[in-house]
């Protein structure tokens, strides 16, 4: 038998933060069938330094070249600059591997450039669980869909919607609801917090119809969300406790994973879809 042996796939990572570093040094670490093509950082300094830990460091690109040397990338970037990596990677026809998934509901013309192109957008799970049972239910007629999102208050630190409010989170004693509301709404107001709400709409029945309470809680140490999604095929409740990055409090360990995760059902020969 003839064994068909095809080039790894190569990806590259745009954004050296806590999520970003943690995948690609996964792949650098090694991952059968993929190869580490580049990065991209603002800062290079620092990210110079990160690099000269790795094994076979990639180089360092504008979010430009990264489009044009690699087949896959990971977009690991704040909201704001999402365009800047999505739009160049998806017009050459590549695969976008986005985390953030809030910035997604403000671009919805992506999509269309990306089947004109014959480039895909794929959205791991992140910190969210569910979702493969979430995109079964959605071929049948799904009633409602809603999150509760519990996280430590410093965790949430930072959050526009907090600061346009004046909702102080220092010294809190108890849990304390901070907002409710639409996928939607709840995306812009914790762009850098709630990229699970914006997944779960994505799966389900839309960013304006999934409703979605965001929690500061002083007793917790884990970033916790559960779900329960109402359809005509099943009932589903879920919750999950995320551990937060110990660098960046306001993104979970597992969101890295769920990338890297994602990256190697690209290559597996035996896919588990999720």
């Amino acid at each position: 038998m003839q064994i068909v042996r095809q080039r790894p796939l190569r990806v590259a990572v745009a954004g050296l933060g806590a999520i970003g570093l943690a995948v690609a040094r996964q792949i650098d670490a090694g991952i059968d069938g993929l190869v580490l093509a580049g990065v991209s950082a603002r800062d290079r300094t620092k990210a110079r330094e990160k690099l000269s830990a790795f094994c076979d460091p990639p180089p360092l690109c504008t979010l430009d070249e990264l489009a044009d040397r690699a087949d896959i990338i990971v977009e690991a970037l704040p909201g704001a600059a999402f365009r800047a990596v999505a739009v160049p990677v998806l017009e050459r026809g590549k695969v976008l591997v986005a985390i953030s998934s809030a910035a997604l509901l403000d671009a919805e013309d992506l999509p269309a450039l990306a089947r004109r192109h014959g480039g895909r957008i794929l959205l791991p799970a992140g910190a969210m669980m569910g979702l493969d049972a979430l995109t079964a239910m959605a071929e049948g007629e799904i009633v409602s869909v809603t999150l509760i999102s519990r996280k430590p208050p410093q965790g949430l630190k930072g959050a526009p919607y907090l600061e346009e409010n004046g909702i102080r989170l220092d010294g809190l004693a108890e849990p304390l609801c901070v907002f409710r509301g639409s996928a939607r709404a709840a995306a812009r107001a914790f762009p850098a917090n709630v990229n699970v709400a914006a997944t779960l709409s994505l799966a389900g029945i839309g960013p304006d119809a999934t409703m979605v309470e965001v929690w500061a809680d002083p007793a917790l140490a884990r970033n916790t969300h559960a779900i329960e999604v109402v359809s005509d095929i099943a009932l589903l409740t879920a919750r999950i406790e995320n551990l937060p990055m110990l660098d960046n409090p306001r993104s979970s360990r597992i969101t890295a994973a769920s990338i890297v995760s994602c990256l190697r059902r690209l290559v597996s020969p035996l896919c588990i879809n999720a």
